[in-house]
């Protein structure tokens, strides 16, 4: 595919406060570049995801066509970015349209360029202009953007089997292996990739979990860097879900990131459980047996993310986020994610104090309701509908290979009267 050659020279996406940043690092804005990608999942791909939703796990096609659709949408990026020169590419993000049930995936980022001379590109990094100087002074030399991403489905499989254990109260065990080990996918895809860029570390690691494509997909993106004080990593990087100005603050303590860790944990109310849990609703109060499940659940995610923090080395876990999906039928799926970390001697700052406009947030001043029948999307609200939605995934690609299949039938005998 050939690329137009952008005319437009002096349009940048970084803020006033970006931009004072970047001075602090001896740079300067530069201009902001797109690359896309439009992709159709067809006929033939469209058919392997059936098959593989319908087996439960990783739906391998899908995982595979978004993939490249964003390397592609990428890569142009930098094409774009190049042809403007600079020394670095900043706040890399995905978005993804649908138009017309093809996905349309854009990339987007602003290039900087040093204050005193132009030099070939050297990086690229999911952090906004703020919070490269946040990595930059806590001593981590950012290297490229990675992603990765995993798109996966409970399955028939696992829907049967649910079922049967649905009746019994307690932990839905092949819910919670394909969702944890899903989930663990997208982080060693993200590790491979900064594996690639011959980094220690991948930092400012952002989560999102979204339907796609008839399947739920979690991706994530960061920034693959280097750091001199963890070279014995280099085998393994250390990964952080820590914002950047997060981990700024833990450097200055002397404490460094190690893994990003998870825990997830299915549970179903049971049936008896849910028949008393109903009545006891009617009387009004305490639902007491939804009350203990519900602790239960989150106390066995907690504990998984203990372990991991322990097998790796680390003195604790900070930053923890619950995720709670309400998964349908009486289930729900409990994830807790955080950044596992240990005190390292000589970890420190370059300054002690972060200047004002490093930490503060650019306030949104173009707001589209036009989309929300009225009302504001709020991203972490969206959780429990999203992974509701994707649990029909299954019955939305087979309902699509009935339809495939009915077509081609009505083609065949069309042409044998």
């Amino acid at each position: 595919m050939s690329m137009i050659i952008p005319q437009h020279k002096r349009v940048s996406g970084l803020s006033g406060n970006e931009i004072f940043c970047l001075n602090k690092l001896g740079m300067k804005p530069g201009q902001l570049c797109v690359g896309n990608s439009v992709v159709a999942i067809g006929v033939a791909r469209g058919i392997g995801a059936g098959l593989s939703t319908l087996g439960g796990g990783e739906v391998v096609e899908v995982t595979n066509l978004v993939h490249e659709g964003r390397l592609r949408a990428y890569n142009r990026m930098m094409e774009e970015a190049r042809k403007y020169g600079g020394v670095g590419l900043t706040g890399v993000e995905f978005n993804v349209v649908n138009h017309a049930g093809n996905l349309e995936f854009i990339t987007t980022g602003s290039t900087v360029h040093q204050a005193t001379a132009n030099r070939q590109m050297a990086f690229s990094t999911s952090a906004d202009a703020q919070q490269l100087y946040c990595q930059k002074d806590s001593g981590f030399e950012p290297l490229h953007f990675v992603f990765g991403n995993v798109a996966y489905s409970i399955g028939l499989g696992g829907n049967i089997m649910g079922s049967f254990r649905q009746l019994k109260r307690g932990e839905v065990p092949q819910y919670s292996k394909i969702f944890d080990e899903t989930r663990h996918l997208a982080l060693e895809r993200i590790v491979q990739n900064a594996k690639q860029h011959d980094a220690n570390a991948v930092i400012g690691i952002q989560t999102m979990i979204s339907p796609l494509m008839g399947t739920q997909e979690m991706m994530m993106v960061g920034t693959a860097a280097h750091h001199p004080l963890l070279e014995k990593y280099r085998s393994n990087p250390v990964t952080s879900d820590m914002t950047n100005e997060e981990l700024w603050n833990m450097v200055s303590l002397g404490y460094m990131p190690l893994k990003l860790v998870m825990g997830v944990s299915v549970y179903s109310i049971g049936l008896a459980s849910g028949i008393m849990s109903m009545l006891q609703s009617l009387g009004g109060g305490e639902v007491s047996g939804l009350t203990e499940i519900l602790y239960e659940a989150r106390e066995k995610a907690l504990a998984r993310i203990e372990q991991e923090a322990e097998r790796c080395g680390a003195d604790e876990v900070i930053g923890v986020k619950t995720r709670v999906y309400d998964l349908g039928g009486g289930m729900v799926e409990f994830m807790v994610i955080g950044t596992a970390v240990k005190k390292i001697e000589g970890a420190k700052t370059e300054h002690d104090a972060l200047p004002p406009q490093a930490i503060i947030q650019d306030r949104d001043t173009f707001v589209d309701i036009s989309q929300e029948g009225g009302g504001l999307k709020l991203t972490g609200s969206s959780g429990m509908a999203s992974a509701t939605r994707s649990q029909r995934g299954p019955l939305a690609i087979i309902w699509m290979m009935v339809v495939f299949a009915f077509v081609i039938m009505k083609v065949f005998l069309g042409t044998h009267r």
